[in-house]
Formats: structure tokens, C-alpha cells, sequence
């Protein structure tokens, strides 16, 4: 008995030597490491009054094209366009349940984070639960303007992605 455990310990040695090798010979990083992303660096509005080429219609599943992960590039800097709504993110949740807007014409959210080091943001859904905008994750305290294309006549609800408990309802007249 003895024996056979002493020759079963050398493979379990090499095994040990084999995984360990394996998961610390990557540079990257463990997998499981969370990094938020960085925040959006978006170029200003054009001063045109034309829109940009890359501005989705008005059809309910705008999504955004070209942005990297938790990005959109409708997150910006840029002065707000059509109608401005504050809302503000505290002890996770929404200052504000519902919100009213008109329809076709676009949206700035102005995003306020007030949760310190806790990451928020605000995605908008139709009616069938597809999501037709996506704003920047970020930590708070921290605030955002999110440039929400025109939406048509519904109702939408709107969320945070890392917290879906924190729910209200856009309502587009």
C-alpha cells in the first residue's frame, strides 16, 4: 500500500506542475477578472444640419454599430439635442419611474450616477423587450449625456443593464 502511494505521488506532482504552468503562463490576466471599460471618447456633433451617416432612423431597433463593448456612440459630450431629461441613479435605483416624450424627435438623457464606485447606466426597450438603445456602463459618482436617436410613438421601458431591478417606463407621444 505504502509503495503504491509513493509511486502515484510523482504523477500527482506533474499534474500540479502541468495546471499551474498552464494557468499563470497566459499574459492576459485571469479570465475571470472584471475590468470596466473605458470611458467613451465620442467625437463632437457635427455642426451640419445634416445627420450623420451613421445615425439610425427612426425605426425602433436602433442599435448602435460601431461602438465597442458597454460603448454606444450615442454617448457623448456634445451639446443636448431635442428634449433633455435628468435622471439621477442613488442607492440603486431611478429618481424617477416615468418619463414622457414626443414622439420623432431625438432624446438626451442626462445620466447622473450618484452611487459611489457602483456601475449604472440606462438602456431603453420596446415593447417586445428588444433593446433599441444601449447607453456607456459607468461608476458613479459620475454623470453621462446620452444622445437617444428619435423614437416613434410607444411605450419603452427603460433600465439599468447591471441592475435590472432598477426599472420605469419612457412613454412616447
Amino acid at each position: 500500500m505504502r509503495i503504491a502511494r509513493f509511486l502515484a505521488l510523482p504523477a500527482l506532482v506533474a499534474g500540479l506542475a502541468v495546471l499551474l504552468a498552464a494557468c499563470s503562463g497566459s499574459t492576459a490576466g485571469p479570465g475571470w477578472t472584471y475590468a470596466p471599460p473605458p470611458p467613451a471618447t465620442a467625437a463632437p456633433a457635427p455642426a451640419s444640419s445634416a445627420a450623420p451617416s451613421a445615425a439610425p432612423s427612426v425605426a425602433p431597433s436602433v442599435a448602435p454599430s460601431a461602438a465597442s463593448p458597454g460603448e454606444s456612440p450615442a454617448t457623448s459630450s456634445a451639446q443636448p439635442s431635442g428634449v433633455v431629461f435628468k435622471l439621477v441613479a442613488q442607492n440603486i435605483q431611478f429618481d424617477q419611474s416615468s418619463l414622457e416624450a414626443p414622439a420623432n424627435q431625438p432624446l438626451t438623457i442626462e445620466f447622473s450616477n450618484q452611487d459611489a464606485g457602483v456601475p449604472h447606466n440606462v438602456a431603453i426597450k420596446d415593447a417586445m423587450g428588444m433593446e433599441v438603445f444601449k447607453g456607456e456602463i459607468f461608476n458613479g459618482v459620475d454623470t453621462r449625456q446620452y444622445q437617444v436617436p428619435a423614437p416613434p410613438v410607444g411605450s419603452y421601458a427603460f433600465v439599468c443593464t447591471v441592475h435590472p431591478n432598477m426599472t420605469g417606463t419612457l412613454t412616447v407621444k
